[in-house]
């Protein structure tokens, strides 16, 4: 496990609040996907999300509210 600092991952987005509504979704769509395909993860499902934010591979879209699969609404 590692302790990314803070101040370089709030660079990508605008609150805490934001970050942790980011990374538990992404974690969620992680274990669901490994869920689904039948996949044992080596890392925890947190870990690899929080990666994927910091190194740019997830983009965090703040007030965006999915209204279904083809159309997203954002404020």
């Amino acid at each position: 496990m590692f302790n990314p600092d803070l101040r370089d991952i709030m660079d990508k987005v605008s609150s805490r609040y934001a970050l942790v509504s980011a990374v538990a979704k992404r974690a969620r769509e992680i274990s669901a996907e490994a869920k689904e395909e039948g996949e044992i993860l080596s890392e925890k499902s947190v870990s690899i999300a929080l990666d994927e934010i910091i190194n740019g591979e997830v983009e965090v879209i703040e007030n965006a509210y999915k209204i279904d699969a083809d159309e997203e609404i954002t404020e």
